[in-house]
């Protein structure tokens, strides 16, 4: 027998137990090798491997403040910002005195629109350490981005002095120069960096991004093509030359350097899903997807190539898909707050809004920083159709992050259609910072102007928007839309008809010259007008209710109800159909059969509110008072604040028996929407005599009175509270009145029998 084989494992095993035990009595020895190893492996460009051990590290010792730092650092290299943060944070406050972290968390700041946040890690440095130039950098530039340029250019050229041989600083000199119009300055500030650091290829690439801004596109070609050859492994001058062809308009020429990029770098994401991100700049969504699904094939460990493929498919509602991608990416960590903000869109496209806001509320207070956890929460709840909530929330994700270009048009589409001039003009000033050559910005923008009286200055926002885009309907629309306001309707109909012309499906150049039409008592040629664009868009749902509205006004009602059938044919989202077609029915007394339609529209919209308060009116005239209920309720449920709905639902608990006290509440949410509401006043009165709060109910009733008095309902109303408060003259006085307007008042009797009733009646 060969003692010696069989003893071997057994010494093995020993050593490895003496080994474990080592680490367990001496947890120093094993964080600082967890650590050297992270650092090992950071420095061989292994990330993912280098943050698992300076994870072990911090697992040992949570108060290891130098395994935060190179987690946080680690992060920052995989653009992992998020995370960056946390850690950054977890350094800070473990030790405050770690400046290269407060420099750190500050240029997070400065990259993220947090201006202030980031001027105030600055200053804490310089408070520490008065020498540092880069955190005299960090000051400029915080104080260039706050609007003050010029301090910024002077405190620049402060941290030049600091350190003359930090080519960092000359960069960001440059850059603030750029700012302050010095183009030549910027010019030597750069070339002397390129001398400071004669093999780093990001001076060559910040020249060559000054010559392309100087329109000067052959020199910026060659920077980038010297700094490739230098750096063939940065991605980052490859996708310089992208946007530079793309910016002379050179497509073939920038989808061949983004595919070079793919080839030339296939370890590194940057470099690798270039292409794929060529393919979403230009709006190539399935190109896009198709690439990203190979990338993910091909990098299952990429999250965030992951993330990118799951958003692409959540973005055509390809929901199954995108779920069984977050759900990978969620197992391996489950903490990922982008893939949790992507598991709370799915939701809220899957019409569950309010498991949506469950799982966004909780992603937003685990990452309060995290600008598209907001954004996306404000969505689920704009779809529970909670506006002030949504409002809140897109403004944190544009405090947060002011060049979020999803939040800022959120922002200014709310503004719009609730009429809210100055946060208009606010958020549209960003996205025209944000993306000076699209249109929408200045579209929106002169809408802000044109509120506030200021129509030079929106027609020349218009101007600038057809200029940028000149093949965007939107800014000859718009600019049709002025002059049909100022009444020059020959300039409005050249405009609105350009619009079509560029975008042919457009409701709003259509509907325009449609409006030209009928301002000038035109309705036969805007009817042809119609019909000649729908023989060219036949598929065009919007068009057919146009089509159906001007039958309408024709009365051809038969033909109104063939369009809107039409319109939902085509679209059985399109609610304002419903609407008309159940408005068409009505009219000819077809009531059940408009009670059908809305029950047909509820299948394919659950969550639209219109629909539930328009089927619960109508059961309400047919006396199904507790179908009726049931629809507010519904409607209620959707949107707790809608005013409507619980006035509504209010006024038939306190007709029908229902708690009193609920019906107050109700009344006094409607009455807080609908302020100048007759019959919400009414309500609310109502309310408050069946509380016996009598002096209340006449307060308000009187306003109902006031605000319609024809309303023998209002005057009954009034009526009862008078004589509950022991005013006879005048509740007889009201009572009479309501008999006076409608004498078969459905109550006629019971005013009757009240009139006998009172003192001094005969």
């Amino acid at each position: 027998m060969n003692f010696g084989k069989t003893r071997r494992p057994a010494a093995a095993a020993l050593l490895a137990a003496i080994w474990l035990a080592g680490c367990a009595g001496n947890p120093e020895a094993a964080k600082k090798r967890h650590l050297e190893r992270g650092d090992a492996y950071s420095q061989a460009g292994k990330y993912r491997e280098a943050a698992i051990e300076y994870q072990n590290a911090i697992q040992i010792d949570p108060r290891f403040a130098l395994a935060h730092y190179h987690l946080a650092q680690c992060y920052l290299r995989q653009s992992d910002w998020q995370r960056a943060y946390q850690e950054l944070s977890r350094t800070i406050d473990l030790e405050p005195a770690n400046w290269k972290a407060q420099l750190s968390i500050g240029n997070l700041y400065l990259g993220g629109g947090r201006y202030a946040d980031a001027r105030a890690a600055a200053q804490k440095v310089l408070e520490g350490e008065p020498g540092n130039a880069e955190a005299q950098m960090l000051l400029a530039n915080s104080d260039a981005a706050m609007g003050q340029s010029a301090k910024g250019l002077e405190e620049g050229r402060r941290a030049v002095e600091m350190d003359p041989n930090r080519a960092q600083s000359y960069l960001s000199l440059a850059f603030l120069q750029q700012q302050n119009q010095d183009l030549a300055g910027a010019e030597k500030s750069l070339q002397k960096a390129m001398a400071l650091e004669p093999k780093s290829a990001t001076p060559l690439i910040a020249l060559g991004d000054l010559y392309e801004r100087q329109k000067r596109g052959a020199e910026a070609e060659k920077q980038f093509q010297s700094a490739i050859s230098l750096e063939p492994q940065n991605p980052v001058p490859r996708a310089s030359l992208v946007t530079l062809y793309l910016t002379e308009g050179q497509k073939e020429a920038a989808q061949k350097a983004a595919a070079d990029a793919k080839n030339s770098i296939p370890d590194d994401s940057a470099g690798y899903r270039m292409l794929g991100d060529f393919y979403i700049s230009q709006g190539e969504s399935e190109q896009a997807i198709a690439e990203f699904a190979s990338l993910h094939a091909e990098h299952p460990r990429d999250a965030g190539a992951a993330r990118t493929y799951a958003q692409l498919l959540i973005l055509q509602n390809r929901l199954d898909d995108a779920s069984k991608i977050v759900d990978a990416i969620l197992k391996d960590s489950s903490g990922d707050i982008e893939a949790r903000v992507l598991r709370g869109q799915i939701l809220t496209r899957q019409g569950r809004p309010g498991d949506a806001v469950h799982v966004l509320e909780a992603a937003v207070k685990d990452a309060p920083n995290s600008a598209a956890a907001h954004y996306s929460l404000g969505l689920a709840y704009a779809t529970s159709w909670d506006l002030g909530q949504a409002e809140a929330e897109w403004r944190q994700a544009a405090r947060l992050q002011p060049r979020m270009l999803d939040a800022q048009r959120a922002l200014a589409n709310l503004a719009a259609r609730k009429n809210d001039v100055n946060l208009l003009a606010e958020s549209s000033a960003q996205l025209i910072k944000i993306q000076p050559r699209a249109p929408e910005g200045y579209v929106f923008h002169a809408q802000a102007l044109f509120h506030k009286g200021d129509q030079a200055g929106a027609e020349a926002d218009l101007k600038k928007a057809i200029e940028v885009a000149p093949q965007n309907a939107s800014g000859y629309a718009s600019l049709a839309d002025l002059r049909l306001a100022q009444k020059r309707y020959d300039d409005a109909e050249k405009l609105f008809a350009q619009a079509l012309a560029v975008e042919p499906s457009s409701y709003g150049a259509l509907a325009g010259l449609v409006n030209v039409d009928l301002a000038r008592k035109q309705a036969a040629r805007a009817l042809k007008r119609v019909q000649d664009q729908i023989t060219r868009v036949p598929d065009s749902s919007a068009f057919y209710v146009l089509l159906g509205q001007l039958q309408l006004q024709n009365q051809h009602s038969g033909e109104a109800e063939a369009a809107f059938h039409k319109a939902i044919d085509l679209d059985k989202n399109n609610v304002p159909a419903f609407l008309l077609l159940a408005g068409v029915q009505l009219a000819r007394g077809s009531v059940d059969q408009a009670i059908g339609g809305y029950q047909r529209a509820l299948l394919s919209n659950p969550r639209d509110v219109r629909l539930y308060m328009s089927l619960g009116s109508l059961l309400e005239t047919k006396g199904q008072w507790e179908q009726a209920e049931e629809n507010y309720k519904k409607a209620l449920a959707i949107q707790p604040d809608y005013p409507a709905a619980a006035n509504n639902l209010s006024y038939l608990m306190l007709e029908h028996g229902g708690n009193v006290n609920v019906a107050l509440s109700l009344a006094q949410t409607a009455r807080k929407g609908l302020p100048e509401a007759p019959y919400v006043a009414d309500t609310l009165g109502w309310a408050y005599f069946k509380e016996k709060v009598y002096p209340s109910a006449i307060d308000l009733l009187l306003e109902a009175v006031k605000g319609n008095p024809k309303s023998p309902t209002y005057h009954y109303h009034l009526g009862m509270a008078y004589a509950e408060a022991k005013n006879s003259s005048s509740a007889k006085k009201e009572l009479e009145s309501a008999l006076k307007i409608d004498p078969n008042y459905a109550q006629a009797d019971s005013i009757k029998k009240l009139l006998a009733e009172l003192p001094g009646s005969d």
